[in-house]
């Protein structure tokens, strides 16, 4: 079973000015004559860490993370102004064109995916390749299922932390009631649901219990970006059409698709993962039977090391 790649440092790292107020942290690491790869994170709002760098192989790859809009080490932290799906397919955008790249790989998992998927509808014509993970397709009922009614059967006892901080009278409607506040103007009450939010999520990540995924979204200035900004795209519909990436679909038809998904994701479905192959016949689904929806179970981790490393001789 293949592994991550051994720690490395970054080549360089700065704030780049997109404008609306926004600046993007971005980093390079690997061979900066290699293929280059851009790692989008999930969330929205999750950013990015140096374990990142390490899925992919360092001689053979330029290796570009960023930070999202109002997350991670971007600045404003956790701020909703002018932070939309379009607005992080433009940042996208400067960032190739700042490091004057004509083509790249994306490597992106659970929000990660979505966004990678339609920056690659946008501009097809951008993108050498797309190894995905954990599909979130970002439909109603998507949403629906994590945060109202679905994961929720699969784990009451966390699901009971996740109600604790909205009144009985509001739970029809979780999303709006968390969405309120998160974004309060009373601090106390955007933590208590920051935190909330983003346990739930993280209990919800892995197939064994994870205490240092746990800890990693409980982190109050993590949990914060977290939980503001995805319910901010969430109550938005993600900031694109219903269905829109099934709908597109075609637009992907000459871009070389992997996806992995782990076969019990309960944050999302791997039904997400199978409609998306069904839409884009010629992409590889790889189903891993004993994971779900974290990037570092053993599993994921080495199907998506073995993607990389594929891609990395398809596209020498």
């Amino acid at each position: 079973m293949r592994t991550l790649y051994p720690e490395i440092q970054v080549n360089q790292e700065y704030l780049l000015e997109v404008g609306q107020g926004h600046r993007i942290h971005v980093e390079e690491s690997g061979n900066p004559n290699g293929i280059p790869v851009l790692f989008v994170h999930g969330g929205p709002g999750g950013g990015c860490s140096p374990t990142h760098r390490r899925f992919f192989n360092p001689e053979k790859y330029r290796i570009i993370l960023f930070d999202q809009r109002g997350c991670g080490r971007s600045t404003p932290h956790a701020s909703l102004k002018q932070n939309t799906t379009d607005a992080l397919i433009s940042d996208m955008e400067q960032i190739r064109v700042h490091l004057g790249i004509e083509r790249w790989l994306l490597f992106g998992g659970s929000w990660g995916s979505t966004l990678s998927l339609v920056y690659a509808q946008a501009h097809p014509e951008r993108v050498c390749g797309l190894i995905l993970r954990g599909i979130f397709l970002c439909r109603e009922r998507d949403i629906g299922w994590f945060y109202q009614d679905g994961a929720s059967f699969v784990f009451p006892d966390f699901w009971q932390d996740y109600l604790e901080p909205i009144p009985k009278e509001e739970r029809n409607d979780l999303l709006t009631a968390y969405y309120e506040r998160l974004t309060s103007d009373n601090e106390l009450v955007r933590m208590a649901a920051a935190k909330a939010w983003s346990v739930w999520e993280g209990r919800c990540s892995t197939l064994d219990p994870n205490p240092e995924i746990v800890d990693h979204f409980a982190d109050p200035h993590f949990a914060l970006a977290m939980a503001r900004i995805e319910a901010h795209y969430f109550i938005n519909g993600a900031f694109i059409r219903p269905n829109q990436i099934l709908d597109d679909a075609d637009r992907l038809k000459e871009i070389p698709l992997t996806i992995v998904h782990g076969r019990y994701d309960m944050v999302c479905p791997v039904e997400q993962a199978f409609a998306l192959q069904q839409a884009v016949p010629h992409a590889e689904l790889h189903i891993v039977r004993d994971a779900g929806h974290s990037a570092f179970e053993p599993g994921i981790s080495d199907n998506l090391v073995r993607a990389t490393d594929r891609f990395a001789e398809s596209l020498a």
